[in-house]
């Protein structure tokens, strides 16, 4: 059986993922901090086999540990990669930010892609056509008002995407980079630390995207044959122009 690691699965773009690999018959490693919520996930995804573990993509120890204890059933038969875990922290003027907040965006966003890309890479070169997928944003295309280290940290990604690709030809490994704009799971709760309200306001006014959006334009993406790989997709909802101007009701 082939399978799917996923990071920041508990929740999300990373849960919906899950779902939509497993219904492609994908085996899955689903990775994130809350363990609870991955249990619960795991009881819902019963078609293949789910093996979950807790994991803080920041932590470099921890994730080579996670991934060097891998069933040899899963390290053997790693087909796909989606490095999923990422978070915007506040938002506003440069210097009116908080260092913990940049720090926290540059140790996920940046660091905990090149920790997981660095420990399943190896697991990806033992199979030709194998996938590796980045989710960006938006804020990796472009730059907009108060977004600026979290901008800067998916332009990172963007451009990491790029030079994964080149790194991998050799390898017949894809890289895909998925660029979503705004969309409604729990990334503005996060983003402005648990004001509830503040959040909801981001989506007033126009129909944003859902996790399942994103999921299936990943199955849409690994689903391919093998001589198609897609680099690079921008998905926004039909109400956003840009990184910053929406048509709202």
């Amino acid at each position: 059986m082939k399978y799917a690691i996923i990071t920041g699965a508990s929740s999300g773009f990373g849960a919906a993922i899950a779902k939509e690999l497993q219904e492609l018959g994908y085996g899955l490693v689903l990775l994130a901090r809350r363990i609870d919520r991955l249990e619960e996930l795991q009881k819902k995804l019963s078609q293949t086999p789910v093996y979950i573990a807790q994991l803080d993509v920041c932590q470099e120890e921890q994730v080579k540990n996670v991934i060097s204890n891998l069933p040899r059933e899963i390290a053997d038969n790693c087909f796909i990669l989606v490095n999923n875990a990422g978070l915007a922290v506040g938002r506003g003027p440069l210097d009116k930010g908080l260092s913990e907040d940049w720090n926290r965006m540059l140790d996920t966003n940046i660091k905990g892609l090149l920790y997981m890309s660095h420990a399943v890479i190896p697991l990806l070169k033992k199979h030709p056509f194998s996938h590796l997928i980045n989710i960006s944003s938006i804020a990796g295309k472009e730059v907009y008002a108060g977004g600026n280290v979290y901008c800067a940290s998916k332009h990172a990604v963007d451009a990491l995407s790029k030079a994964l690709r080149i790194d991998l030809l050799l390898h017949q490994i894809k890289v895909s980079n998925i660029a979503p704009g705004a969309a409604e799971t729990e990334f503005s709760l996060v983003r402005f630390k648990g004001d509830a309200d503040t959040a909801q306001s981001v989506y007033e006014g126009f129909e944003a995207l859902q996790a399942t959006d994103i999921a299936q334009t990943i199955a849409f993406i690994v689903s391919r044959p093998a001589h198609v790989s897609i680099a690079d997709i921008t998905i926004m909802p039909s109400a956003q122009a840009n990184g910053s101007l929406f048509h709202k009701k």
